[in-house]
């Protein structure tokens, strides 16, 4: 997976917070403790893409148009309803994973809160080709009293843009963009949008669930955290919540462990989602202060960390996900994968199944 990702990815060494024309603070990634020292900019369309292509390739299979309509706990575990073009049917299981979304029926059938808030601001979200003096060098993420904007290269040349904004329009046209890059990007015209490819608008909230583990249901990802864009971590985190659940699950259910390391990724990996959403929020509420005296000792203050280097590790590691490493509980290397062994766990029955 690593080499195909970054066969389709794009390798920047950069992260710079700036305002306007100044840059405030430069994060480089050089001196990382691990084999892959920068950004890895993959659009997540290729991240699924690849995703599922190796599941397939090792035996697994993406069931789609399926939604789940009910869940509910019951003896032995849980069961759940669902639709698909075939019809409805129940699904029993010993355990139901919810990655499910903001939204996720998972979570309110387990009766877990999700504590939070919406941001006042919506946000737009599109991909320009654009003449852009920086290049394809750095993700950048600008400070603005009118809201946070990042600019991040990918790999097909365009670049993706994430703007909070008052009252978003539900499709941004390209003079829309043009406007968020003329007032909160480089001055004297640097940015000139060429062609937009898509937009759109979305709304953000700042939830963590209460806890991830409610007797048979589980949660990871969105249905377990929502934030803020600002420092990029929410797919990766959901990921790493994968990853660790999974491992969680394989050992309790083929190696025998015990079930209480359901209960130690509960802990474990909502600790990590907590740091994700306090570094978020604290980089938001930066990004987007309105008074003028409090964005000059803000931009002081930057300026002054940008020289401290044993800071701006701590940032580079917060930012590449590496300070939480050990919330992840994952052995220092995952054992590889044979498709027969692949197809083994992941097959079901219809009315019986271990894991779902």
């Amino acid at each position: 997976m690593t080499e195909a990702l970054k066969r389709e990815g794009l390798e920047l060494a950069n992260f710079t917070i700036r305002d306007r024309d100044r840059s405030l603070l430069e994060i480089g990634f050089e001196a990382l403790p691990s084999a892959h020292k920068g950004l890895l900019m993959v659009p997540q369309s290729t991240t699924e893409r690849l995703l599922a292509d190796r599941l397939e390739a090792l035996g697994g299979r993406i069931h789609r148009n399926v939604a789940a309509s009910r869940a509910w706990r019951q003896s032995g575990g849980a069961a759940v309803r669902v639709r698909s073009p075939a019809g409805e049917r129940t699904i029993e299981a010993r355990y139901v994973v919810g990655g499910d979304g903001m939204n996720s029926l998972v979570r309110k059938s387990a009766g877990i809160g999700f504590k939070g808030e919406a941001y006042g601001q919506s946000f737009v979200l599109a991909d320009i080709f654009m003449t852009w003096p920086f290049q394809a060098k750095e993700v950048s993420l600008y400070f603005s009293p009118g809201g946070l904007m990042v600019v991040a290269p990918l790999p097909d040349g365009s670049f993706r843009i994430v703007a909070a904004v008052d009252d978003a329009p539900e499709t941004p046209s390209a003079a829309d963009i043009q406007r968020l890059l003329d007032s909160r990007g480089p001055s004297g015209g640097g940015a000139k949008v060429n062609q937009l490819v898509w937009g759109s608008r979305f709304r953000v909230h700042h939830r963590l669930a209460d806890k991830y583990r409610e007797g048979p249901f589980l949660l990871m990802g969105d249905a377990a955290h929502v934030h803020s864009p600002a420092g990029g971590q929410g797919m990766n985190t959901g990921l790493v919540d994968a990853i660790a659940l999974a491992h969680a699950l394989a050992q309790m259910l083929r190696a025998g462990a015990p079930e209480s390391v359901l209960d130690e990724y509960s802990a474990t990996r909502r600790q990590a989602a907590g740091r994700v959403l306090a570094l978020a929020g604290r980089l938001t509420k930066m990004a987007t202060l309105r008074p003028a005296p409090l964005r000059t000792l803000r931009n002081l203050l930057l300026r002054t960390l940008n020289r401290i280097g044993r800071f701006k590790q701590k940032l580079a590691l917060d930012l590449s996900g590496l300070s939480r490493r050990n919330l992840a509980r994952l052995p220092s290397k995952l054992p590889s994968a044979h498709p027969a062994a692949v197809r083994g766990a992941l097959e079901w029955d219809a009315g019986q199944a271990e894991a779902a």
